[in-house]
């Protein structure tokens, strides 16, 4: 006879496994004017789940939890003429980007100057 916990990492695996399908990762078609239009995304699962153990009549235990994500990454676009994919600008990791770079190129003219 499975615990509790054995029953709710199940719960969570199954549900889990229900929303790992394609239409996470690539939406539904939109057919506008003359082109198709596919959205495209990155999905990512994770869950985890204890147990516990105690004298007979004392013990206690349990927990679980689990999560989805999904991060748009752009599109593809579909007409007569040609196929192509159109990305998302990820704002955040261009500035990321942009910041780590300063700090390189101040890191360098820093060490650079004070030497002479």
């Amino acid at each position: 006879m499975p615990t509790p916990t054995e029953e709710l990492v199940a719960t969570i695996s199954e549900r889990l496994k229900a929303t790992a399908n394609v239409k996470v990762v690539y939406g539904e078609p939109q057919v506008i004017e003359d082109k198709t239009i596919i959205p495209v995304a990155v999905a990512s699962y994770g869950f985890g789940a204890g147990s516990g153990t105690g004298p007979q009549g004392e013990g206690s235990g349990g927990g679980g939890g689990g999560c989805v994500r999904v991060k748009p990454v752009g599109c593809i676009e579909i007409t007569a003429g040609r196929t192509r994919f159109i990305p998302v600008i990820d704002v955040n990791r261009l500035a990321m980007l942009g910041l780590i770079g300063l700090a390189l190129v101040l890191f360098w003219f820093r060490r650079t100057f004070r030497r002479r």
